[in-house]
């Protein structure tokens, strides 16, 4: 592929709250692109990207899936996401690779929590983004309406491009703004084009209208054109907001019916008109013998790929990859920037799902699977091994639930922890551990559905038959008032060469995190042996004084010290740093955390009385309450050890119509659990 051919490339995500549709989105992508001959259904477990039997038995995107299609002679790979809180971390290693993205919204209920999440996730990756609003064929469906909520909620600047032509189960088309066309589909899928409706003429021409002096606000060219000509011509218009999406000053709105095969076409030529290629994205960025690098994306260029995914199954290792720069061909070698070992390609795979087509050679730009690679991980980075390259890794996300986990079988503790170090290989939001007090193999996860489907695929994947504990969410323990002038001498003689450190610690409180800062001066303590003494409070903020619990939120600030001529050493001031932050904790008053998550629950108008009281009987706290036709929407932040379990209760209780999703909202005091802290000396 030559440089200019990576113009016609387009990596893109689907992103979406869970049951917006974008899974049925994909699927109506690869029936209209021909990459599929038959329409899959998320509700008959017939889609090509819900491959896995847990996603096809739930309903539900658990792990984020390849495909890979052609549409006016643009190749798209296409990653879909999961929706579910619980899942996040997929979506955030995958945001990490994609130069684009299609978020797609409810047309009856807007933007939804996770709809949120994922938008500030792209956000902070810097990852263009169009809207379209699906579901209009649904009673009480309203383009206007989710788009003010994409207005109000995301802060962004939605730029509507159509108008939908008729309501709910009327909806047939869609009138296209840029170029004042009507498009039109009939039950089968298949669209016309042709005039704007006369009855719709006015209400799009007022509508056109606004999209110009919206895009004229925001682009010089457009205001340029606007002035002189009155109107921005639908050149100009695509041109402008292709730009404004890439900056992220504007969203592109596009809508229709994914189910009823109403408004693919028109979103297929938005994403390939507005969301960029390669080619318009930065360099990537990464480290080379310790500077800063950019590798542009260009097939000629050093070879360099970041992994984001790998299956670990019994027959191999599947690890995918994106390639940044360069090219590659079965049979190379290329070097693991991060530990310098050297791994040779077997096969490259262009995937689809969970079919793959075997192919010579990957590019910069491809999104690919390779077969072969032994000790790579998820945030490896591969590259040549004569231009090495360190790219950035994906961020892993604390896990908050654990459960304990135990083979039933006499025989077959051996079988279950190969199964978990392949899940945590596959996952690496998935932590193992062994409790050094109980001996018990815990297994910590995003939330009760994350460990869920995870035991159950040892299950299924393995044939083993597994214990599980109840949940247990994971605490952290913070200062809610400090000390000043904590003294702390570490003197330790043995005969041979001493340690001897004198340290003085402030320690107060922080909103989150930890920070470290020196004040000493007249060089009482050297430089290095300042840095030995940070390293030395960070390992103290593994077990804090309440129960063990990581500490988070303080800032610890050396103030005073002394040396020792022949007895001090960076390994003295590190072991004085961390007993006496332990010591500094001990004296502080210090609060329990426990993770706590934003509940929104949708429930019949009739019941929201008893479950208000139900959420507040979970130490819940109510942010809003609004009304919907013949609903209630209820957000509240609740503790995550109080939702264990709520699904059940919910269901009783609206006896079957209600639901819910969380989105984790941080951490919080638990009531009445703190130290009162002992004088410092």
């Amino acid at each position: 592929m030559r440089t200019d051919q990576l113009n016609n490339v387009r990596n893109l995500g689907i992103l979406a709250h869970v049951d917006a549709g974008k899974t049925t989105v994909t699927e109506r992508i690869l029936y209209v692109t021909g990459t599929t001959h038959k329409r899959g259904e998320v509700h008959d477990g017939t889609t090509v990207t819900d491959f896995d039997p847990q996603e096809r038995d739930r309903g539900i995107t658990i792990f984020a899936a390849a495909v890979s299609c052609v549409w006016d002679g643009h190749r798209i790979n296409l990653l879909d996401t999961p929706g579910h809180v619980d899942f996040s971390d997929e979506v955030e290693r995958s945001l990490r690779v994609l130069d684009g993205a299609i978020a797609v919204f409810d047309g009856v209920a807007g933007v939804e929590p996770q709809s949120e999440a994922v938008w500030r996730r792209a956000d902070r990756h810097g990852v263009p983004r169009i809207a379209f609003v699906n579901k209009l064929d649904r009673a009480g469906a309203d383009l206007d309406t989710a788009v003010e909520s994409i207005r109000a909620r995301l802060h962004g600047t939605p730029l509507v491009v159509q108008l939908p032509i008729g309501r709910e189960d009327t909806f047939t088309g869609v009138v296209d703004l840029p170029r004042m066309r009507a498009l039109l589909w009939d039950d089968d899928g298949a669209f016309t084009e042709g005039p704007v409706p006369e009855p719709l003429l006015e209400e799009a021409l007022r509508r056109r209208r606004l999209l110009e002096e919206t895009v004229a606000e925001l682009h010089p060219v457009a205001l340029e054109e606007f002035c002189a000509e009155s109107a921005v011509s639908a050149r100009t218009l695509t041109s402008v907001l292709r730009d404004l999406t890439r900056t992220g000053e504007g969203v592109v709105v596009v809508c229709g019916s994914a189910y009823r095969d109403r408004g693919i076409e028109p979103l297929l030529d938005a994403a390939v008109a507005y969301l960029p290629s390669p080619l318009d994205v930065p360099a990537v960025r990464g480290v080379q013998d310790g500077s800063p690098q950019e590798r542009a994306a260009d097939p000629a260029a050093p070879f360099s790929a970041l992994v984001f995914k790998v299956n670990a199954t019994a027959t191999g290792r599947l690890t995918y990859v994106r390639v940044y720069s360069g090219t590659v061909r079965k049979g190379d070698t290329v070097l693991d920037a991060g530990t310098g070992r050297t791994e040779r390609i077997g096969r490259i795979l262009r995937v689809r799902a969970d079919r793959h087509t075997e192919v010579d050679r990957a590019v910069a730009g491809d999104i690919v699977a390779v077969v072969g690679l032994k000790t790579s991980r998820t945030g490896t980075t591969l590259c040549a091994p004569s231009a090495p390259l360190l790219l950035e890794p994906p961020a892993a996300t604390d896990p908050v639930v654990s459960v304990a986990v135990e083979a039933r079988g006499g025989g077959d503790a051996d079988r279950l922890a190969t199964a978990l170090a392949r899940l945590v290989e596959e996952d690496p939001s998935l932590t193992v551990r062994t409790d050094a007090e109980t001996g018990q193999t815990v297994l910590s996860g995003m939330g009760e559905l994350h460990l869920e489907v995870a035991v159950e695929k040892i299950r299924r994947a393995n044939g083993l038959e597994v214990g599980v504990g109840r949940p247990q969410v994971a605490h952290r323990e913070t200062v809610a008032s400090g000390v000043s002038g904590l003294l702390y001498r570490h003197v330790k003689q043995d005969g041979g060469a001493g340690q001897f450190a004198h340290v003085v610690l402030d320690v107060g409180p922080l909103e989150a995190g930890f920070e470290f800062h020196s004040t000493v001066t007249g060089g009482r303590v050297p430089r290095e042996y300042v840095r030995a003494v940070e390293a030395g409070c960070r390992d103290a903020l593994a077990d804090g004084p309440l129960g063990g619990h990581p500490v988070t939120g303080l800032r610890v600030t050396l103030t005073d010290g002394a040396t020792h001529p022949k007895d001090s050493s960076e390994l003295a001031f590190r072991a004085a740093g961390r007993l006496a932050l332990r010591e500094a904790l001990r004296a502080c008053r210090m609060v329990l955390l426990e993770p706590v998550v934003e509940v929104t629950v949708v429930v019949p108008g009739e019941t929201a009385g008893g479950v208000l009281g139900d959420l507040a009987a979970r130490r819940g706290r109510i942010l809003d309450t609004s009304a919907r036709t013949d609903t209630v929407v209820i957000t509240a932040t609740v503790p995550l050890a109080e939702v264990f379990g709520y699904a059940t209760r919910l269901r009783g209780r609206t006896r079957g119509r209600g639901t819910f999703t969380t989105r984790t909202a941080g951490y919080a005091p638990v009531p009445g659990v703190a130290s009162a802290g002992e004088p410092s000396r």
